[in-house]
């Protein structure tokens, strides 16, 4: 099962320094919605090596390509009835941690997920600074 982005297969040569994306989940037979965000690395702190004083970041390719969210329904209703029933699109892709954050929220609450029957979604969790958006002010 693929992510589509652009009404297109996505193509993983996009990521490039790419942070994650905001991405909408569908299922096709209720067409209930799930909207989320996604990394495409994850960074892992690693004690010095001997002899050094400064910890080291390992960094590994996230679970996003077989990722179907973090919403517990969402993820049972995959496991019964396949990922096949389910249409994951990427919405957008964003450089930086905020930058996804404000996007998933923005979306989440444009589309009133908490107050709709038509989402999945649970929760709306969001912490973002204006400083970490400047690259994106106009």
């Amino acid at each position: 099962m693929t992510w589509l982005y652009l009404d297109k297969p996505f193509d993983p040569d996009l990521i490039g320094t790419h942070y994650g994306f905001v991405y909408c989940i569908r299922d096709r037979q209720t067409g209930k919605k799930y909207l989320g965000k996604k990394t495409f690395r994850n960074t892992k702190t690693l004690p010095p090596l001997k002899g050094q004083k400064r910890k080291r970041k390992q960094v590994t390719e996230s679970n996003w390509r077989d990722y179907f969210g973090s919403n517990e329904t969402l993820k049972s209703l995959v496991e019964k009835h396949g990922s096949e029933r389910f249409e994951r699109t990427i919405i957008r892709l964003c450089k930086t941690a905020s930058e996804a954050a404000y996007f998933e929220a923005k979306l989440q609450f444009e589309n009133d997920v908490l107050l709709s029957d038509d989402y999945h979604n649970d929760y709306v969790m969001v912490r973002i600074n204006r400083s970490h958006l400047k690259h994106l002010r106009k």
